[in-house]
Formats: C-alpha cells, sequence, structure tokens
C-alpha cells in the first residue's frame, strides 16, 4: 500500500465528518475505546494534557507544545483537521508522524476496522495514541474534535483539562444554546483533574463549577487571575504586558502568533503551564519565552492571522462561526486599509446567514467553495450575500477567486481568505 492509497482507502472506507458532515460522528466512545484496546490502551502510556473550546482550542494546543518543546520535553501534539496533509494532525516535537507509519498502522489494522467500522476520526485518535506511545513522548497535548463529553480523545486521563472560548458553533450537532455546548466541551473535566477555563463567559461559568464540583476537580478561571494588557501589534507577532493577581508576571511577553484574539487564549495557556510546573515538569521562564515568541517556527502551526504576502497585504485565518469572524472583521478594521477584498467560502451545515450579516457591505467580495460535499456552492453563497446587500461575484474554487481579487487589489489594499478551515486549506498560496 502507498501513502497516497492508504489515504484513499482512509477517506472512502471511514465516515469522515469533513467530507459529509454530521453523519460521520458516532454518539459514544465504543469505538474509540474498542480499538485502543485492540492495539494495547496506548492512551494509557504517556500523560497528556486535553483542550476543548469552541474557538482557540487549536492556538492554545501549539502555544502549550511550542513550550513543552522549548523546555525539552519530547512533545506529541495531536490536533485536527489538517490543512495541507493528513500527517499534520499527528505530530512529535514539531514533525508530522512518518507515512510509513501510518501505512504499517493501516495495513495490520484493516480486519479490526472492518470489524469495528469506526469513523475517520476514532481510527486517527488510535493511531495517534498508539504512535505517542511507541516513540515514548514526555507527554502529548490533545484537543478535541468537536464538542468534549462524546469526543473520541475524551478516552484520556490528562493531567489537565483546559476549555477555551464557547460560542456557536455546529449548533445542529451541539445545539443552539450556549449552555447546553459548555455543558458538552465541559464534559472533559476529569475526577481529581485540575480544570482551567481561559475566558470567563458569566452566563455560563456556573456550567463549569458545577462540573467540576461535581467531578472534586480544581477548577481555575484563568482571566480573572492573569490579566493580558496589549503593548503592541504588528502583522506576525504581537507583545503583552502579563499580571498575576496583580503583580507584574512577565513585563514584555511576545507571541509569535497575531491575531487579536490571542488575548483570550493566553491566560489559560499560562494558567496550565503553571499546573504542569506544579505536577513536576520543568518549565522555565526562558522556555516559555522562547515557546510563545516561536510557535510557528517550532510546531508548523498555519492558518492563524497568517500573512503570506505583503503587495497587496494578503491574511488567511480559518476562523469559521460568527464569533471567529466578528473578531477577523475587528482586526480587519483596525489595519485601516484603503480597500478589503474577501475571498470567502463556508460550508453549508453553518447558520451561513448569521455569518454574512457579520460582513462589511464596503468590502470587495470574491465568493468561493473548498471541493468537498460539504462546502456550500459559491453561487448559492453569493445570491444568499446579495440578499443581504453584499456584492461579489461567485468562484468555483478558492485560488481562482483569489486570482480574480489580485487582479482588482491595489498595492496598499488588503486581500483577506477564509470563511471556512477547508477554503483556507485549499489556498495554494500558504
Amino acid at each position: 500500500m502507498t501513502y497516497q492509497e492508504c489515504l484513499t482507502y482512509l477517506y472512502e472506507q471511514l465516515p469522515m465528518f469533513q467530507q459529509v458532515g454530521s453523519s460521520a460522528l458516532t454518539k459514544n466512545l465504543d469505538n474509540t475505546i474498542a480499538l485502543c484496546q485492540a492495539v494495547g490502551n496506548p492512551q494509557n502510556n504517556f500523560p497528556c494534557v486535553h483542550i476543548a473550546g469552541t474557538n482557540g482550542k487549536g492556538s492554545s494546543s501549539n502555544m502549550l507544545a511550542a513550550v513543552l518543546q522549548s523546555a525539552g520535553y519530547r512533545v506529541g501534539l495531536y490536533t485536527s483537521p489538517h490543512l495541507k496533509e493528513f500527517t499534520e494532525r499527528i505530530k512529535v516535537n514539531g514533525a508530522d508522524i512518518p507515512a510509513d507509519y501510518l501505512i504499517k498502522f493501516v495495513e495490520e489494522n484493516i480486519p479490526l476496522f472492518e470489524k469495528i467500522k469506526p469513523s475517520f476520526f476514532e481510527m486517527t485518535v488510535a493511531l495517534a495514541f498508539k504512535y505517542f506511545a511507541d516513540v515514548q513522548v514526555d507527554i502529548a497535548v490533545v484537543e478535541v474534535g468537536l464538542g468534549g463529553r462524546l469526543d473520541s480523545t475524551n478516552i484520556i486521563t490528562p493531567l489537565v483539562s483546559l476549555i477555551t472560548n464557547i460560542s456557536l458553533d455546529h449548533q445542529n450537532i451541539l445545539g443552539n444554546d450556549l449552555a447546553v455546548i459548555a455543558a458538552e466541551k465541559a464534559g472533559i473535566i476529569k475526577k481529581n483533574i485540575p480544570a482551567v477555563i481561559s475566558k470567563t463567559q458569566p452566563e455560563i461559568a456556573d456550567v463549569f463549577t458545577k462540573k467540576a464540583e461535581a467531578e472534586a476537580a480544581p477548577l481555575h478561571f484563568a482571566d480573572q487571575e492573569i490579566a493580558i494588557e496589549p503593548l503592541q501589534i504588528e502583522l506576525s507577532r504581537q507583545y503583552f504586558r502579563v499580571k498575576q493577581n496583580n503583580n507584574l508576571l512577565y513585563p514584555n511577553l511576545e507571541l509569535g502568533l497575531a491575531g487579536n484574539y490571542q488575548i483570550f487564549n493566553l491566560p489559560g495557556v499560562i494558567k496550565t503551564i503553571q499546573i504542569l510546573s506544579e505536577k513536576g515538569f520543568l518549565i522555565s521562564e526562558a522556555a516559555l519565552k522562547e515557546g510563545l515568541a516561536n510557535v510557528n517556527q517550532i510546531t508548523g502551526f498555519k492558518g492563524r492571522w497568517q500573512v503570506v504576502s505583503h503587495e497587496p497585504l494578503t491574511i488567511c485565518d480559518t476562523g469559521h462561526n460568527e464569533d471567529g469572524i466578528k473578531q477577523i472583521i475587528q482586526q480587519l478594521k483596525s489595519l485601516k486599509r484603503p480597500a478589503v477584498h474577501m475571498v470567502f467560502g463556508v460550508v453549508k451545515d453553518k447558520d451561513v446567514t448569521k455569518i454574512l450579516e457579520l460582513l462589511p457591505p464596503e468590502y470587495n467580495y470574491y465568493f468561493c467553495q473548498a471541493h468537498l460535499p460539504r462546502a456550500l456552492p459559491a453561487p448559492e453563497l453569493a445570491l444568499m450575500a446579495r440578499e443581504i446587500g453584499l456584492t461579489g461575484e461567485a468562484y468555483p474554487d478558492v485560488n481562482l477567486a483569489y486570482e480574480a481579487a489580485k487582479r482588482v487589489a491595489a498595492p496598499a489594499d488588503v486581500i483577506f481568505i477564509g470563511g471556512s478551515t477547508f477554503v483556507v486549506a485549499e489556498f495554494e498560496g500558504l
């Protein structure tokens, strides 16, 4: 089996949320438990951190991995979905899982897959845990795929659970109510395991408090303890003053990730690192600073307010729900450029109208679609946009839309590519 044949098998034989949406989800953890038991319960052989949330969990996962790597640890990192290559989902010290390991795992376990009939994501979780155990990571950072309580990753017992911002996303699966969604995310809080909440949201704080009390889990609302003050924001990095309980912690902390929204993620990341230090991990201030300043280089993180060109300024971001789009628009406005050219596509299981209503009518739009069944066809998106006062042409591909934007944009303008993780993934300039 070649690498490509292996991917074809996985994509065609295993139901994949990326392709078909909620029909690929399993409503319990039985398949993951059975798969992991069959390969020796690898999840029990390494310490880990578990991260859930609507927005910010990918950034937080990569920040934590970068800091732990900078402290000298062998770090596994499991995230999803991938942008360019399947192997990006599973990394050790910034290097993707080798294709040979993937092929061997699949070839050896085809009879198991045919018996259990796991989803694509369930298989990937078992693969990740087996790989981390086999290469003997010192610690793994494990990002939840969707939700928390019933997510395939939720068979681990972490050293600490981290939950980032909660907002409306995947309502058709998780519900239309923030408290209901928060309860699903709170499902990663385990008995006697410290839990960190990055951002206090008063309307749902008691969801976490009650769950933590029920599990006798120490609970930390990180932003109530750790204050982040912006000092300087550049295109590709930013600097913060950090205080803890009104005491100066870091006078000038550099973060090698742009995006105004990172201010909501940092308190949770810093608090989680402090808890890991209390549990015996040796993480110096120098390691923390090195990791945060160089996240992208250390872990290979992509697609978060990523500058890909300067004339015209071209940025892509995978933010794809209401809260994520609000943050993106706020940051685009702060750039104060003469014109914004937005290359934009969505998947059809989002509340598309609500997302479109957030987009400024003065922007120039180039509506596109990713090459997957879940993508909303670009002509349909353009029509919906027109009905609420947004104007733009439809293109069958993100790169065609980008080329059209590039033909029109002046050097001082900005081109933005986003609306969906899958649109960013198919952008050839990334």
